[in-house]
């Protein structure tokens, strides 16, 4: 765990009730770990069949229920002072939509209206996605970019931040909206594929590798959940979280190779056919409940562009990533090899 700034310290007192929602996720786990190793009294709402053995000895309260049981979310948010709300529905294809409304916007509406009930609350910390803005056509964006969602997650998300949004300003309840770029570091499996195709020497590249990808170590993010629940100026603002910029894909696989010491061949596919396959699989596949091989939201991964522009963390509340995508990808590359995730073969 990277060590915060001064002018960084998350300045919540020891003791301090903080409900966290999606803390047995990556990016929750490091965040709620983190908050226990503060001294704070830690509140977590967990689905009914979560696995919390990695949590095993941790002085957490769990809660497990729906993040969307208004019971639950009463008994939770008793005595809260803060809320990090980072929740989201397990990220299929064949999800319905009725799920993602309701983790992404029911649940907000009613942990915020739990908070305005709670005499000491402080700070609600609403996680979304840069996912809203979709393709970026003039890279880098900023926060003030139109919004462009491209599925029902991101759309879910972005009704969730508008409400909240709404919601603070007109009652007073003090909110942040944090927009993470693509969350990375040890234990993050959504990049693995990738690091193992090019241990395998082939790499899949659809469209021509040239898409500005955009990234955050998970570090540095939950650093920047914590800054955003105590600095003043922060209140009622949208960030985006994101390193200093984007990224080719070309040259994610290149780092990645160079640090393995492989070369890599790109296994080539056309972008268009492929987004029509991906629409007729989700079409037959989603009513039974089968997660189909290919869809939109993987196949834009290489293909659209998410550039931003992060200087508002910066100037307003003085935070900036203390990872470098280089080193970041990099140290994801080693944590892989020694928790034997992958296997690297070099030629002799």
């Amino acid at each position: 765990m990277s060590e915060l700034d001064k002018s960084e310290q998350c300045q919540i007192p020891a003791g301090t009730k903080v409900l966290v929602t999606g803390a047995t996720g990556f990016t929750g786990s490091v965040l709620t770990q983190k908050l226990v190793a503060m001294g704070l009294d830690v509140v977590a709402i967990a689905r009914p069949t979560s696995n919390l053995s990695a949590f095993s000895g941790t002085p957490i309260t769990w809660l497990k229920g729906d993040v969307f049981d208004e019971a639950l979310i009463n008994q939770a948010m008793a005595g809260v002072s803060y809320v990090f709300h980072m929740v989201t529905p397990f990220r299929e294809a064949k999800s319905p939509d009725l799920g993602y409304y309701n983790v992404h916007v029911l649940s907000t509406q009613l942990l915020a209206k739990a908070a305005l009930k709670q005499p000491n609350f402080q700070r609600f910390v609403h996680v979304s996605t840069i996912g809203v803005h979709g393709h970026i056509d003039q890279p880098p964006a900023d926060e003030t970019y139109r919004t462009d969602p491209g599925d029902v997650y991101q759309e879910t998300k972005l009704q969730g931040e508008i409400w909240i949004k709404e919601f603070g300003d007109s009652t007073g309840l003090p909110v942040v909206v944090v927009r993470p770029a693509g969350i990375y570091g040890p234990g993050e499996k959504r990049l693995l594929k990738i690091y193992k195709w090019v241990c395998k020497g082939w790499v899949p590249l659809i469209g021509d590798g040239s898409n500005l990808l955009h990234f955050i170590h998970v570090d540095d993010l939950t650093d920047f959940f914590l800054v955003s629940a105590t600095h003043p100026k922060a209140v009622g603002e949208v960030f985006i979280c994101g390193s200093d910029q984007a990224i080719p894909f070309n040259d994610v696989v290149a780092l990645i190779s160079q640090y393995y010491g492989v070369s890599v061949k790109f296994l080539k596919f056309p972008a268009a056919p492929l987004f029509v396959l991906g629409d007729v699989f989700e079409q037959i596949c989603r009513p039974l409940g089968i997660e189909p091989p290919i869809y939109r939201r993987r196949l834009a991964f290489y293909t659209k562009d998410r550039s931003f522009n992060t200087a508002k963390m910066r100037n307003l509340v003085g935070f900036s990533p203390k990872h470098s995508d280089q080193e970041g990808l990099q140290e994801l590359a080693q944590w892989y090899l020694d928790h034997n995730w992958l296997t690297l073969k070099r030629s002799a």
